[in-house]
């Protein structure tokens, strides 16, 4: 596969962070390795539950430089309210709310998908079944939300 990268552009030269929110270890690497393949720019932080990523969030509120510009949340974490708490937690914090974030999940259930965009998702991604695939998405992805939409600054 041959993918062309666009330059990036001098206020996201930092290297960023994408908080990776994910309980399965092995969907992780796979997630690591595409985003190490494909939007090497970036610097993915790993946690595995609710609670670790809000410990995260809140160790940014002193240096919000430090906040993530993107949130890759899976939505089973085990269970789809666990996920749907953390992004409602998420999308009304005064702090985080900003910060976009891209539901991952296995499901295709519309319950799933309708449930995450009310509760402000911003984006709803259907994981993908081999590494080819997850490469070809996290390009996709990187494309969309890093060289073609603007994001607000964190500071």
């Amino acid at each position: 596969m041959n993918v062309t990268m666009a330059p990036v552009s001098s206020k996201k030269r930092r290297r960023s962070t994408i908080l990776v929110v994910e309980d399965n270890a092995d969907q992780w690497l796979v997630i690591k390795w595409a985003l190490e393949r494909q939007f090497s720019e970036v610097n993915p932080v790993w946690v595995a539950n609710a609670d670790d990523a809000l410990l995260y969030l809140d160790s940014c509120e002193d240096n919000i430089q430090k906040l993530p510009r993107l949130v890759l949340l899976d939505l089973y974490l085990p269970t789809r309210e666990t996920g749907w708490h953390l992004l409602q937690l998420i999308k009304t914090h005064y702090l985080y709310r900003e910060i976009p974030v891209i539901t991952l999940s296995a499901s295709m259930d519309q319950e799933d998908i309708t449930e995450s965009y009310m509760l402000r998702s911003n984006s709803y991604i259907i994981k993908p079944g081999s590494l080819d695939k997850w490469a070809e998405c996290i390009s996709a992805f990187r494309h969309y939300w890093w060289d073609a939409v603007t994001l607000p600054k964190t500071a």
